[in-house]
């Protein structure tokens, strides 16, 4: 923008890039949606039409004039559609035992065709597999003639069952959705008094905006080939996508605004889920580039992390994407595995507050002409305690709300392994930073050790134990400080709050962990992998995800893997979205306005009234 002499060049750069932003949305949002609709009705078998009665001939005198055959009637469209009124989820499918079984049998459908399977031993044993469950499928509908009443209970079931998993699902929900109240407290407590209305400001922001952005097509990107979800029921509505020849699916195509078959119970509960987990994400690098980002830059930021920004990795990681396949169709562990979180929400928003709190630079003041940093002290710690609390919390509905199964009883161990990590990560911060860094024990970093032991936990929380929950709570504490000395004084990134240590270090440490800590206890059958045999286990011993300490070193290739995937990705959409903000509006505010406080210049009101600030103790100057 330097080439650019006056005021008229630079709004005339703004307004074609309106112009260009405006053209591509509307490609995005209504072109393409109404392609892929058009698509999918063309793919759809056409019903078979009604033939015409044939005229019939004359009776003749004396003789009975044969009834015409009735015309045929019309065939139902094929394919799953939406159950809006959820009166249809759950059936006899979703009746299922303690020990994962299914009451109903499904139908093995077509026999192996020769034609397909062409290695004559593998033909041989799928015909045999074939047989065995045709055999199992005829014998279970035979019972189900002999008994009508159980099969009527199972419905029954099978709905109640969905029904409790989807109450479990949205009450989660709700807690995770309470997490931006402490998000907004811990970074506001962080940052100067001066900046208080714009940090809560941002802070509130981006729950409508990411939320509508995820309405809009960040939902169909991460969830529109997922298929059918066990847990909530519902059809198998979630089919559209970008797949390869190999069949690694790469993004979801179907359910822009939520429409056509995605207007359906299980699939709305799970956006809900979703969108509360994105906009976690969403808040992270809010943190991160305090203090000095333009409000209205930080708008479009809005709009484009829940359209593009998060839902790419979250599509290959949760949403059926190729990292999740790496166990199916590569043979590494069961694939990429974040049972919560920790890569998907808080790997990306760490790597996204550490681009834009690069490219934005450090606040006035914060580094001096030796590159030595100043302590711009937290205004008010009383607010990151409390919030801290509120996130802890609100850690209860994010890590075993996950399962989206209330009658998964393996929550119980998700929720105190996330309580123990979150201690150990705490004591682990206050202990390194007082006794081995030698200053003291600062309650700001206490509360961003307690964060950083529940971000790592986020992604092994049901595969470990509690003694080494203990253990990556512990390392986790360790990082978080050690990661915001190395930002600060080695990398000279000034992050007011910690954000890219707490979200971005331990996100990445608490996917590996899972690679190295999970003890195959849980997780049978997790991404499609290992569903009745893994590393020579089978029946009740059948192991589920399993890391390098307790006998799979291929897990640990898969986390890495999906940590690369993300980095790279994430980086690449970071820089691209900041570059793009930056020629519509900048994304840094003005010298005078960040000196002054960003309250009133750039929001309109003071964040406190009726007191006296001494602003100028709260900006150091550089020596």
């Amino acid at each position: 923008m330097a080439i650019l002499n006056s005021g008229s060049d630079r709004k005339i750069v703004r307004r074609s890039l309106w112009i260009w932003m405006a053209l591509i949305a509307l490609g995005w949002f209504y072109v393409i949606p109404k392609y892929l609709s058009a698509q999918d009705k063309k793919e759809e078998p056409k019903p078979a039409a009604a033939e015409a009665p044939k005229q019939a001939d004359p009776a003749k005198p004396g003789e009975m004039k044969a009834p015409e055959a009735a015309p045929a009637a019309a065939a139902a469209p094929a394919g799953p559609k939406g159950d809006p009124n959820g009166g249809n989820t759950g059936d006899e499918t979703t009746a299922i035992d303690a020990g994962g079984t299914a009451f109903a049998v499904a139908d093995p459908g077509d026999p192996p065709d020769p034609k397909k399977i062409t290695d004559p031993k593998e033909f041989e044993a799928a015909k045999a597999k074939y047989a065995d469950d045709k055999k199992a499928f005829d014998a279970y509908i035979e019972q189900t003639k002999k008994e009508p009443l159980a099969l009527k209970l199972a419905k029954a079931v099978g709905h109640n069952r969905v029904a409790i998993n989807m109450t479990w699902t949205l009450v989660t929900g709700f807690l995770v959705m309470f997490m931006q109240a402490g998000f907004a407290l811990v970074e506001t407590g962080l940052c100067r008094a001066k900046n208080m209305s714009h940090t809560m400001a941002m802070n509130f922001m981006i729950y409508p905006l990411g939320m509508l952005g995820f309405y809009v097509c960040g939902y169909a990107f991460m969830f529109g080939n997922l298929g059918s979800m066990t847990t909530i029921g519902g059809p198998a509505v979630m089919n559209g996508g970008w797949t390869t020849a190999g069949g690694w699916n790469l993004l979801g195509t179907k359910g822009f605004f939520l429409s056509g078959d995605f207007y359906d119970t299980s699939v709305y509960a799970l956006f809900f889920f979703q969108m509360v987990f994105m906009d976690t994400t969403a808040t992270i690098p809010t943190g991160a580039a305090a203090e000095r980002w333009k409000f209205s830059a930080f708008m479009l930021y809005g709009i484009a992390i829940g359209t593009i920004m998060y839902p790419i990795y979250g599509n290959w990681v949760w949403g059926g994407g190729w990292c999740s396949q790496l166990g199916l169709k590569a043979n590494l562990g069961h694939g990429t595995c974040d049972f919560a979180g920790s890569s998907v929400v808080h790997l990306q928003g760490g790597i996204i507050a550490f681009w834009f709190a690069k490219m934005m630079g450090p606040r006035i003041g914060k580094f001096n002409k030796d590159g030595s940093p100043n302590v711009i002290p937290a205004h008010n710690v009383a607010m990151c305690v409390i919030g801290t609390f509120i996130l802890a919390f609100g850690w209860f509905g994010f890590n075993p709300g996950s399962s989206l199964a209330g009658t998964d009883l393996r929550n119980a161990m998700s929720v105190v392994n996330t309580m123990l990590a979150s201690a150990t990560g705490a004591m682990a911060a206050t202990l390194w930073v007082w006794k081995v860094r030698g200053n003291k024990p600062d309650p700001t970093m206490m509360c961003n050790g307690m964060l950083a032991g529940l971000v790592a936990i986020t992604a092994p929380c049901a595969f470990v134990n509690s003694r080494d929950a203990c253990i990556i709570g512990l390392i986790s504490g360790i990082l978080v400080v050690e990661s915001v000395f190395f930002m600060e004084r080695k990398l000279k990134i000034d992050d007011p709050v910690g954000a890219i240590s707490v979200h971005g270090t331990n996100g990445l440490w608490g996917l590996l962990s899972v690679g190295l800590f999970a003890d195959g206890t849980y997780g049978q059958g997790f991404n499609s992998t290992g569903v009745t045999e893994y590393l020579g286990t089978k029946g009740d011993s059948l192991k589920g995800v399993t890391g390098l300490f307790y006998g799979d070193g291929s897990q640990l290739v898969a986390q890495l893997i999906g940590a690369g995937a993300c980095l790279t990705y994430v980086s690449i959409i970071s820089i691209i979205v900041y570059k793009v903000i930056e020629a519509i509006v900048g994304n840094r505010v003005s010298k005078e306005t960040e000196i002054e406080g960003l309250d009133v210049p750039e929001m309109g009101i003071p964040g406190y009234c009726g007191m006296v600030m001494d602003k100028a103790s709260e900006s150091p100057v550089s020596k």
